[in-house]
C-alpha cells in the first residue's frame, strides 16, 4: 500500500503566558488534524517570547527537564487523542545544563526522545550561547507511526551538512521549527527569502520534502524602550524539487499542510543517484575544523 504522509506547519504569535501559548498551539493542532494532518510542526520555543534577544538570568527559571516540560505534559495527551505526531520545541534543563531541544511525541502520545540543537547562534538579537549548550545528542531521526522524521532547530537549518546527515540516517522528511525575524543591528536586512532558499536547496539536494515553521508578530523587549524583534513568519512546505507547495504570509497566523507519497520519494531519490554517487573519501575537509 502506498504510504502517504500529510504534514502541517503552524504559525502564530506568542506572548508571556505559557498556558495561553500552549492553548493557542493546541487549537492550531486540532485545526490541522481536522484537515487530515498526521505530523504537525509548531514553531521554535513557543512556550513564550523568544527571550534570547538579551542576556537575562531570569529566563533560566523557564527551563524544565524534557519529560516534565509543561508543553510536553500538555500536548502528549493531545497527540494520543488525535492520533498525530507532534515535534515539540522546548527550553530544556538537565541538571546544571540548559539546551534548546525538541521532544518527538508519537501518535500514541508516547515521547520517543529528545534532540538538542547542535548549532547555537550568537549575534545581535539571537544571543543563544548565553542560554544554551551545544547539543550532545547528535542528529536524530525518529521512526514514528507515519514515517521516519528528521529534525533540526532554527540555526541548524542553514547547514547543508545537517540535512545530508539526517537523510543518510533514513529521514523521509525534514522538519525545522524556527524563530527568526528582524536583525536589530541592521534594520534594512531582510533574511526571509534566503531563509527559505537555504532549506529549498536542502530539499533539492536530498530529494526530500522540507517543512519550516516560524513564529510571527512583534515582540517588545522589556526595559528597552522601542526595542523588539519582528518575526517575519513566512512558514512553508517545500517538495522534493524545492518548490513551495504550501506557504503562509509574514503576519498571518494559522495552518498550512501538504501530502507526500513517501514510496515515490524513496524510489525517486534512488533514481537521482545523489547517494549512489557520493564520494565521502574526498570529504575529509568537511570534518576538519581548520582544513589545510
Amino acid at each position: 500500500m502506498t504510504r502517504i504522509l500529510n504534514v502541517a506547519a503552524l504559525q502564530s504569535a506568542f506572548g508571556d503566558d505559557l498556558a495561553a501559548n500552549i492553548a493557542r498551539v493546541a487549537d492550531l493542532i486540532r485545526l490541522a488534524a481536522a484537515g487530515g494532518a498526521q505530523v504537525i510542526l509548531p514553531p521554535e520555543l513557543f512556550q513564550g517570547p523568544y527571550f534570547c534577544v538579551t542576556q537575562e538570568e531570569r529566563w533560566f527559571a523557564h527551563a524544565y527537564p524534557w519529560r516534565e516540560h509543561p508543553c510536553v505534559v500538555a500536548l502528549a495527551p493531545l497527540a494520543a487523542e488525535l492520533g498525530v505526531v507532534l515535534p515539540i520545541s522546548i527550553f530544556e534543563r538537565e541538571g546544571p545544563h540548559y539546551f534548546n531541544s525538541l521532544v518527538m511525541i508519537d501518535a500514541d502520545g508516547s515521547p520517543l526522545g529528545v534532540y538538542r540543537k547542535s548549532h547555537i547562534p550568537d549575534g545581535p538579537g539571537y544571543q543563544e550561547k548565553y542560554y544554551f549548550r551545544p547539543g550532545d545528542t547528535g542528529f536524530k531521526v525518529w521512526d514514528t507511526g507515519f514515517g521516519r522524521l528528521g529534525v533540526g532547530i532554527c540555526w541548524d537549518q542553514w547547514y547543508p551538512e545537517v540535512a545530508r546527515a539526517l537523510v543518510l540516517a533514513g529521514a523521509e522528511i525534514l522538519l525545522y521549527p524556527t524563530a527568526i525575524g528582524s536583525e536589530p543591528h541592521d534594520a534594512s536586512l531582510d533574511t526571509a527569502l534566503p531563509w527559505r532558499r537555504a532549506m529549498q536547496g536542502h530539499a533539492v539536494s536530498n530529494v526530500i520534502p522540507v517543512v519550516g515553521a516560524n513564529r510571527t508578530g512583534f515582540e517588545p523587549w522589556p526595559g528597552y524602550p522601542g526595542g523588539g524583534q519582528n518575526f517575519y513568519g513566512s512558514s512553508f512546505i517545500a517538495d522534493h524539487r524545492g518548490d513551495l507547495v504550501a506557504e503562509i504570509g509574514r503576519t498571518d497566523e494559522g495552518v498550512i499542510s501538504a501530502a507526500f507519497d513517501l514510496d515515490f520519494l524513496s524510489s525517486h531519490r534512488a533514481a537521482w543517484g545523489f547517494f549512489r554517487d557520493r564520494r565521502p573519501d574526498l570529504y575529509g575537509a568537511l570534518a576538519a575544523s581548520r582544513p589545510a
